[in-house]
């Protein structure tokens, strides 16, 4: 399976807590940290309702 690699770009200060949660879920929580995660329909779908918060920088 193909990998992806998210960095987080967004404070999760002032956000709703089911954005953190999600933030969370992907293995982030603390500015410009970079995960490497399988390319599927949950990551996509977690990386769309965060379009402010991370950024995905290869895959």
């Amino acid at each position: 399976m193909a990998k992806i690699k998210i960095k987080q770009i967004g404070s999760p200060i002032r956000r709703p807590e089911s954005q953190k949660k999600i933030l969370i879920g992907l293995g982030l929580g603390k500015m410009h940290r970079v995960v490497e995660l399988e390319d599927t329909a949950e990551v996509r779908g977690a990386i769309k309702k965060l379009p402010h918060m991370v950024a995905v920088v290869e895959g």
